[in-house]
C-alpha cells in the first residue's frame, strides 16, 4: 500500500498510534516513549549519556535522522525520519537496548516502558515546527525549569546557540524554515520558545492536540512566521504529498460556509477537496460534516460522485 492509499483511506493521522506504524522512509514522526507506571527511565546523569550514545549509534546504524529530542525523567521524545524502511526497527533496539541496561545496572525484573512506543506523523512544515518547539519546551511544562535553554537533556542548544558543537542531530532540517542565514534563524526561534513557554500546551501524552493547540497559539503572536513557513513546502517535497495547514483549512470552511448554497463547478471541487484534506487528518466522515454544516450523507455523496 502507498502513501497516497494510505492518505486517501484516512488512515495517515497526526495523532500518537501505539499500533499500525508507518515506517516507510522520509516520513517524519514524533516519537515517544515513557516508562511503565510512575517508574523512572532515568536516575543518573550517566543514565541520560548512555540513551544519548545509544541513539547516536542506532541513527548511524539503522541510517535514522533525528531532528530533536528531549529525555525526561519518565519519558523520551524524538523527532526523526527513517532513510529506509525501518523506524520501528530503529525504536525497538533503542529501547530495548536501553531498557536492558537500565535492568541490569538497578538489578530490576520486568517491563521499564509503558508498551509500544508513539508515533505521530509531521504532515506539514508548521506542525514540524510546532512539535520541535513542544518537544523543547516538555522541561518547563513539567516543572524542571522555567526556560527551555537551560534544559540540559534535550537539543535545544543546537537551536538558539551558534556556538553548539556540531552533534548527530540535523537541527537544520527544522531551522531552514525560518529566516535567511544561521543567525536569524536561531533567533527566530529563540524567540518562539519565549512566547510558548507562556504558552499552555497541555500534555501530548494524554491530549491529542496538544501539538496544534501549540502551534495555533504561537501562529496568532507570529502570524508573519508562521505564514513563511507554511510556503516552504519541505516535508511536501519529501513525501510527494502537498496537504493544506490548519489555518488553510479554516479559511476553506468559513469561505465555504459562506457562500452558503451557491455551488458552483468549481466549489464542488475545492468542497471534496477539502473533505479528503480533512479524512487525512484522521477527521470522521460525522465530524466532517458538523464542520461544514452539512449532513452525514452528503459528505458521502460528495466523494462518491467526485463533487
Amino acid at each position: 500500500m502507498d502513501y497516497d492509499e494510505l492518505i486517501g483511506q484516512g488512515r495517515v493521522k497526526r495523532i500518537f498510534r501505539a499500533k499500525r506504524k508507518l515506517t516507510m522512509p522520509d516520513i517524519v514522526s514524533h516519537v515517544t516513549q515513557r516508562a511503565a507506571g510512575k517508574e523512572p527511565l532515568f536516575l543518573e546523569d550517566r543514565d541520560y549519556l548512555y540513551m544519548l550514545a545509544n541513539m547516536k549509534e542506532i541513527a548511524e546504524r539503522r541510517t535514522l535522522d533525528i531532528y530533536a529530542f528531549c529525555l525526561m525523567p519518565n519519558h523520551a521524545h524524538i523527532l526523526a525520519s527513517p532513510r529506509g524502511d525501518e523506524l520501528d526497527e530503529a525504536m525497538r533496539d533503542m529501547f530495548s537496548r536501553y531498557a536492558m541496561m537500565f535492568n541490569r545496572k538497578y538489578e530490576r525484573k520486568g517491563h521499564l516502558f509503558a508498551g509500544p512506543y508513539r508515533q505521530a506523523v509531521c504532515l506539514d512544515d508548521s506542525y514540524l515546527l510546532a512539535v520541535s518547539l513542544y518537544i523543547h519546551l516538555n522541561p518547563v511544562r513539567a516543572g524542571l525549569v522555567s526556560d527551555p535553554r537551560r534544559y540540559r537533556w534535550s537539543s535545544v542548544k543546537l537551536y538558539h546557540d551558534q556556538s553548539a558543537v556540531r552533534s548527530f542531530v540535523k537541527s537544520d532540517f527544522v531551522l531552514r524554515l525560518l529566516g535567511r542565514n544561521a543567525g536569524e534563524r536561531r533567533k527566530i526561534y529563540s524567540d518562539l520558545l519565549d512566547r510558548g513557554t507562556s504558552s499552555a500546551t497541555g500534555d501530548v501524552l494524554e491530549q491529542e492536540d496538544a501539538v496544534t493547540h501549540l502551534r495555533k497559539a504561537l501562529a496568532r503572536v507570529f502570524p508573519a512566521v508562521f505564514s513563511s513557513v507554511g510556503k516552504k513546502k519541505q516535508i511536501a517535497q519529501r513525501t510527494g504529498l502537498e496537504l493544506l495547514d490548519e489555518e488553510e483549512i479554516e479559511e476553506t470552511i468559513r469561505t465555504m460556509k459562506a457562500r452558503g448554497k451557491r455551488i458552483s463547478p468549481e466549489t464542488k471541487k475545492a468542497r471534496r477537496f477539502l473533505i479528503e484534506q480533512l479524512m487525512a487528518r484522521g477527521y470522521r466522515r460525522e465530524a466532517i460534516a458538523a464542520m461544514l454544516g452539512v449532513s452525514v450523507k452528503t459528505v458521502y455523496n460528495i466523494l462518491k460522485a467526485g463533487g
